[in-house]
């Protein structure tokens, strides 16, 4: 664990992942520290890469992409030409949320925002035009009971 994750920076960093648009006033008030000593708390988090961004989260289904995706990559090439190229097409494709490259059965699992199974199938089609994999599978997600971004402090 950081050294400098005291527990006045874990308040901090608690309350700017449940909302980063707090002002430093109301964040220094709930964390029982003056505004400027709270500043700088959070100037050195950022600083020390504690904190990487600050963002705007969006509902995906007001934006029109109510569906995800969990899609599940097997490859019989391992090689770093074919890393490379399956790591610039999962860059460049914004339907990609999120990818891992995994230990077990799976080399790799992405998570896919499209507005329907139609979308789906259009990026699955651009996805094998661009990789060659051994097998694509994709499971759907029927309800979204956890979806968080914070981190357990």
């Amino acid at each position: 664990m950081n050294e400098s994750l005291d527990a006045k920076n874990r308040s901090i960093l608690d309350f700017l992942q449940k909302d980063a648009s707090i002002s430093i006033e109301q964040l220094a008030e709930k964390v029982s520290l003056s505004r400027n000593a709270c500043w700088r708390r959070v100037r050195t988090l950022e600083d020390d890469g504690l904190i990487v961004r600050r963002v705007a989260l969006l509902d995906p289904k007001k934006v029109g992409l109510p569906l995800v995706a969990l899609v599940q990559v097997r490859t019989n090439r391992h090689e770093a030409g074919w890393l490379e190229q399956f790591r610039d097409a999962v860059m460049e494709m914004p339907e990609v949320v999120a990818a891992w490259r995994m230990s077990g059965d799976l080399d790799y699992v992405l998570r896919v925002r499209v507005d329907s199974v139609a979308g789906y199938d259009a990026f699955y089609q651009r996805l094998i035009k661009r990789v060659p994999m051994s097998d694509v599978s994709a499971s759907f997600v029927l309800e979204e009971i956890k979806d968080t971004t914070e981190l357990p402090l």
